[in-house]
């Protein structure tokens, strides 16, 4: 088999599957282009790729060969699942790749805001030497609401673990199995007990701007918010209305709406105002799409998907 990487990955992918006799070219970074790799990839007959480009119904119907489509990472909302599907090609992700490195950036980007040390940092090295006015909140005694137990929302679970807290979740989808660390919930629970919310979903139509105002409205106590899925799941302007209002005391976001679908941010410039508002917001805590990405990530998402490749077609 001939399997074509368009993107950069950890070497680990290409010595196992080369190793399994598998023909696996890695193009070259000046010609992952759409045109380039549609001009390639007719020769192949399998993709491996990140976020770089798009795979459409236009690039699936152009190339039939195609026995599957190995994404390195979590989410697929920039290939066209459902028409792969149709025509026979697999589609292979490795969210389990990245799901402790999510977790862990979860949690520090909670403890950061809920003690100011993305905005004290700032103000010591500008010479302001603010003790009371950076009085922080702890953590312990908080009831945290996880939406979506797969492989991050349980892996945020576990590291949650130790900190004292009341852990809730609700997956609409998936059984969540009570045990000693977690209380499995109905989202109108959620809506009652939760001091934090952590959003761990994929990005489809149902999950389009569910955060809302109505949604965030329904909650009995202000919030803390966390988002390291997907942007567009956040409406940005009910958020700041409710972050203006007190109903949101604080979000830590790795993601936001205006990403493209191969995870690329517009010029600052371009952006709404409630973008900007959001920007400027001294209790949101941005970060640019890094939630998944570390040293040990880097590896076994590749790994990881260089093991689901191998398991399937040895057995078929």
């Amino acid at each position: 088999m001939k399997v074509l990487v368009i993107d950069t990955i950890h070497e680990v992918l290409v010595s196992m599957l080369r190793a399994e006799g598998m023909t696996c070219d890695v193009l070259d970074k000046d010609n992952r282009g759409r045109d380039q790799v549609m001009q390639h990839l007719t020769a192949y007959e399998g993709l491996v790729l990140r976020s770089g480009v798009a795979v459409d119904r236009e690039m699936i119907e152009a190339n039939p060969q195609l026995k599957f489509i190995g994404r390195v990472g979590a989410g697929l909302e920039h290939i066209d699942v459902k028409c792969a599907e149709q025509k026979g090609i697999y589609v292979l992700s490795s969210p389990e790749g990245n799901r402790q490195a999510v977790a862990e950036h979860a949690i520090g980007s909670l403890l950061s805001l809920f003690n100011n040390i993305h905005t004290s940092d700032q103000e010591v090295r500008s010479g302001q030497w603010l003790r009371k006015q950076n009085e922080g909140e702890e953590l312990a005694g908080k009831t945290v609401a996880i939406i979506g137990f797969g492989n991050t929302g349980s892996a945020f679970a576990r590291v949650l673990a130790g900190f004292q807290v009341s852990i809730i979740a609700y997956d609409k989808y998936k059984e969540v199995l009570d045990d000693k660390a977690v209380e499995a919930v109905s989202m109108q629970t959620v809506f009652e007990r939760a001091d934090v919310v952590s959003l761990h979903l994929p990005y489809k139509e149902e999950t389009h701007h569910l955060v809302n105002e109505e949604w965030l409205e329904r909650f009995k106590q202000p919030i803390h918010l966390i988002n390291t899925s997907r942007g567009g799941i956040v409406h940005t302007k009910s958020l700041v209305k409710a972050l203006n209002r007190g109903i949101v005391k604080g979000a830590c976001l790795d993601v936001l709406e205006y990403e493209s679908e191969t995870l690329k941010m517009p010029p600052v410039e371009s952006l709404p105002e409630e973008a900007k508002a959001l920007m400027a917001h001294p209790k949101v805590l941005l970060t640019p799409h890094i939630a998944g990405l570390t040293v040990q990530s880097y590896e076994k998402l590749s790994r990881v998907l260089a093991e689901k490749i191998l398991d399937l077609f040895r057995r078929a």
